[in-house]
């Protein structure tokens, strides 16, 4: 039972961290506010951004529990179309150029609150590019509904979805926050030798690692 439970977390928890690997306008913001006011605020500003991205996965998690079954029907060409997709973003990231947009933003003075709730804000915002995002992680990590309820009656049946969903969402949680606040804790310890160009190679690595999981996907429903 506890195998199980730590493999629903551990899929949520990937799906979390696939889908924070992005270096966009959000991304940008965190890491100039990091730059600029120090780890704390970048590191507020970004739960910001997770926690707007778990109420958008919530939303694309519902959809893929509703599609599950002609996902299991279609898995080889959803898995192909989800796979190109993310192949396609990764692409998009490794050839984008974050500087002019690092040195056209500016940070001024504001709260903890205002971090957080800015970033909130903006990446609700971007839900028609984000949720998608988020779905086709869960489709390509094949996130598994089937859970074995045994003979349970209706009470534990809904105490056991209700487990699940929370395991799979509070490991995609997890997951975003991990990853947001290593980045933060990098960037202020290297602070004083970042330079806007160094963005570059973020984007370069994060549209590398988006591309090989896609490519990884691709070639799993090939090989298959």
């Amino acid at each position: 039972m506890l195998v199980e439970l730590l493999k629903i977390l551990f899929g949520g928890l990937c799906v979390g961290l696939a889908s924070s690997v992005t270096v966009g306008p959000v991304a940008v913001l965190c890491i100039q506010r990091t730059l600029s006011k120090g780890h704390l605020s970048g590191f507020i500003s970004s739960m910001g951004v997770v926690c707007a991205d778990t109420l958008m996965a919530i939303l694309a998690f519902s959809v893929y529990a509703l599609m599950k079954s002609y996902i299991d029907e279609y898995s080889s060409i959803i898995q192909l179309v989800g796979g190109v997709f993310v192949v396609i973003v990764g692409v998009f990231i490794f050839f984008k150029n974050p500087v002019p947009q690092i040195r056209k933003n500016k940070t001024g003075q504001s709260a903890l609150w205002q971090d957080f709730g800015s970033m909130f804000g903006f990446t609700l915002a971007n839900f028609v590019v984000v949720i998608p995002y988020i779905l086709a992680f869960f489709t390509m990590f094949n996130i598994d509904l089937t859970i074995d309820f045994h003979s349970a009656g209706d009470g534990a049946f809904a105490l056991n979805e209700a487990l699940y969903n929370v395991l799979v969402l509070g490991g995609f949680f997890f997951g975003a926050t991990l990853w947001w606040f290593g980045v933060t804790s990098i960037i202020s310890i290297f602070h004083k030798g970042f330079k806007p160009r160094h963005m570059i190679i973020i984007n370069r690595v994060a549209g590398l690692v988006i591309m090989v999981l896609g490519v990884a996907t691709l070639l799993s429903v090939i090989i298959e």
